[in-house]
């Protein structure tokens, strides 16, 4: 590999190579600043499931028979925490609403020509509260139902600070979907700023150098302008773009260009000692470190383009957004990040600038000592980090997965405290029905519409089944379930997919001869959970396959790749254990999301396995000429400093992403945390080094 890789890195150290590089990559950043904006191209209403999916059928049937029910449901939530509800002030609520004419609402239940009983279904027992249903036209996005929740909401709360004590949210599907989309946009910047300051203030604690901190990011600024824009001529020529995607595809652009470039930069140091010129001193740092740094960036860009074979679509959705990050960043750190280290040389050490000559210059710290331990007593260090690790991941077993993403929104968030009134005030099912399309064969009667509504009615988990729709002619039905249950909870999943095993005998037993499909929130959840589920043991497999087949090339030995993909998967159901019991703890997170594990595995998996390669890497590098044991040695006390850097630092990126307020974002960055530490200190640091000793022996 390095006769492909050396003649570019040796290039790129030269004066004219530096020089050119740099400029090359300027212009490119500035050219394609004159291009699409990322942000006019990130969608709103991704479809996570597969169109096969149970959900996503009957979502098409039911647009194929009721065209014109297919807009997004909401709710208005009106409250008088003290008394009984004012209905004059709704009623001019809604009329100021319908006045303004708001674009979107395609309907809101006009409760002035319902009659007294007919209304009382809209009030709590209590009277306290009063909901009235509301739909937003068909085929608009998430952001659109921001728009509209902001503009009926400023309507409604201007009305309702006349009347004492009145109360008014939006809420349900759509007041739900606004406000995620809000919450991303103006949690991305935070994300942004947290995380370049987080960075800085690591690079400038630990290295002690302010030009050591500042060309890292300089080069993550270029990079990051680079793969931005070439993402938007991506979705301008179709690719979708959601915002989850590119807030978590921004960590880790950051995380890999800083980590990359604290492995070319430790090299270098340590070979300005053995050459004069910083040309020639960066020459051979690329020699050691160009493959390494190619190859773990070569198993991350695997790991991403592995989930093209996930049927989800949030991870399908990764492969090209990350795989083209990735590209990029491996191009970046064999070009751009040693021109910019070649740049500014010796001074870029400053105030502890290495010395030509001054082989001691390197000082390893703490590693030189705990390398001496570990190759001495590799039973004692390995035996007491897999007991550790056995403990933690023991609690693996005790992972329960949330769904009512709803709870993780900030407390004030308008569609968390309509929500949460909802659910308090009526049925749970109320916050997100689900509808029944049933498809006969031919006209179906009274008599079957009315059995069928019985059989629904029979079971405790069904607050209500309302016939919502019927065809002209007469062979389809729509109901409206509303669940005693949660709809967001494990126990309405579970529900309705027995329900779904259900349905031939409930058509058999209300006579009726077809078809019959489940749509809404809680259906689609179900297929999310079964399609994740599946996902997960697909990925798992199938990059772990790959990554082992691109150890084998690098290392070419059939035993050592096998040991550090093991210890690699070893480090993330130990970091998942672990996890799950400290968001629980420290965070009330009792549950999680279905995604949290599988972004956990891909992230840990694909950059743990780089700290693996750069210490492998070094160990053959000294192996040549020294025995297992000094050659390992040297390769821990060497490698330690800069691992155990990139490693705090990484760690510190990926918790960047607890600013965020969504919960999946949230206990996703705190887990990877974890994980990335436990790697870098334990696995990497202990227990692969005790493995090596075992397995590889002096010939």
């Amino acid at each position: 590999m390095n006769k492909f890789l050396s003649p570019i890195t040796d290039w790129v150290s030269t004066k004219r190579g530096m020089w050119i590089t740099i400029i090359t990559w300027l212009l490119l950043a500035a050219v394609l600043t004159f291009g699409p904006s990322l942000n006019d191209y990130k969608v709103a209403n991704f479809q996570s499931l597969p169109d096969d999916a149970e959900a996503i059928i009957a979502d098409k049937k039911m647009n194929e028979y009721f065209p014109n029910d297919q807009g997004t449901p909401g709710i208005l939530v009106f409250q008088n925490p003290e008394s009984e509800v004012d209905l004059a002030g709704i009623q001019e609520i809604l009329d100021g609403i319908k006045a303004a004419e708001v674009e979107g609402i395609d309907e809101i239940v006009d409760i002035s020509q319902l009659p007294p009983p007919a209304l009382a279904g809209f009030y709590s027992e209590d009277r306290t509260t009063f909901i009235v249903p509301m739909t937003l036209a068909a085929g608009l996005g998430s952001a659109d139902f921001a728009a509209i929740n902001d503009e009926a909401s400023a309507i409604g709360n201007d009305i309702a600070a006349s009347f004492e004590n009145l109360e008014f949210y939006i809420t349900g599907p759509a007041g739900i979907a606004g406000d995620t989309v809000k919450l991303f946009e103006e949690a991305d910047f935070v994300l942004l700023i947290a995380t370049v300051l987080i960075i800085l203030a690591l690079l400038v604690a630990i290295y002690r150098s302010p030009l050591l901190a500042i060309i890292p990011l300089v080069a993550t600024g270029i990079v990051y302008q680079v793969v931005n824009q070439t993402l938007a001529f991506m979705g301008k020529a179709g690719l979708e773009l959601t915002s989850q995607t590119t807030s978590i595809m921004s960590i880790l652009l950051f995380a890999a260009v800083i980590d990359y470039s604290l492995f070319v930069f430790s090299r270098f140091r340590e070979e300005l000692n053995h050459y004069e010129s910083k040309h020639d001193a960066m020459k051979h740092a690329m020699h050691a470190t160009g493959e390494p740094v190619f190859f773990a960036g070569g198993t991350v860009l695997a790991a991403m383009l592995i989930l093209f074979f996930a049927d989800f679509r949030d991870y399908a959705n990764f492969a090209p957004i990350f795989g083209t990050a990735i590209f990029i960043i491996m191009i970046a750190s064999l070009t751009l990040v040693p021109a910019l280290f070649t740049l500014f040389g010796r001074k870029a050490f400053w105030p502890k600038v290495p010395k030509y000559g001054e082989a001691k210059a390197v000082k390893h710290g703490l590693w030189g000592p705990i390398a001496k331990f570990v190759v001495n007593k590799p039973w004692l260090s390995g035996g007491i980090v897999a007991l550790l690790m056995v403990i933690t991941s023991l609690n693996v077993l005790n992972l329960e997965f949330e769904f009512d993403t709803v709870k993780s929104f900030p407390e004030n968030l308008p569609s968390r405290q309509g929500y949460e009134i909802v659910e308090e005030k009526f049925d749970k099912g109320e916050l997100a029905p689900t509808s029944l399309l049933v498809i006969g064969n031919e006209p179906l009667t009274e008599q079957q519409t009315t059995a069928l509504s019985e059989q629904l009615m029979a079971y405790d988990e069904v607050a209500s089944a309302r016939l919502s729709g019927q065809t002209e002619d007469g062979e389809a039905l729509k109901y409206s379930i509303a669940l005693s249950l949660n709809p967001y909870s494990v126990e309405a999943l579970d529900f309705v997919e027995q329900l779904r095993l259900d349905s031939d005998e409930l058509m058999e037993a209300a006579s009726i001869d077809g078809e019959i499909h489940f749509s809404g929130i809680t259906p689609k959840l179900v297929d999310e959970r079964n399609v994740n589920n599946s996902d997960i043991y697909k990925i798992v497999i199938l990059e772990t396959l790959l990554i082992l087949v691109l150890l084998f090339v690098m290392t070419r030995s059939w035993k050592m790749p096998i040991y550090m993909m093991a210890t690699i998967l070893f480090s993330y159901v130990s970091a998942l254990g672990l996890g799950i019991f400290l968001v629980d703890v420290l965070f009330g997170y009792e549950a999680i999301s279905t995604r949290v594990p599988v972004y956990a595995f891909i992230f840990l998996v694909a950059l743990g396995i780089d700290y693996n390669i750069i210490l492998v890497s070094r160990f053959i590098e000294e192996r040549k000429g020294k025995k297992v044991k000094d050659a390992l040695e040297v390769a821990i006390r060497n490698t330690g400093g800069v691992i155990s850097s990139a490693g705090i630092i990484l760690a510190a990126t990926f918790a960047a992403l607890t600013t965020m307020p969504i919960a999946d974002l949230f206990v996703f960055g705190f887990m990877v945390a974890i994980g990335i530490l436990i790697d870098t200190f334990l696995v990497r640091g202990m227990l692969l080094p005790a493995l090596i000793l075992f397995f590889e022996k002096d010939k």
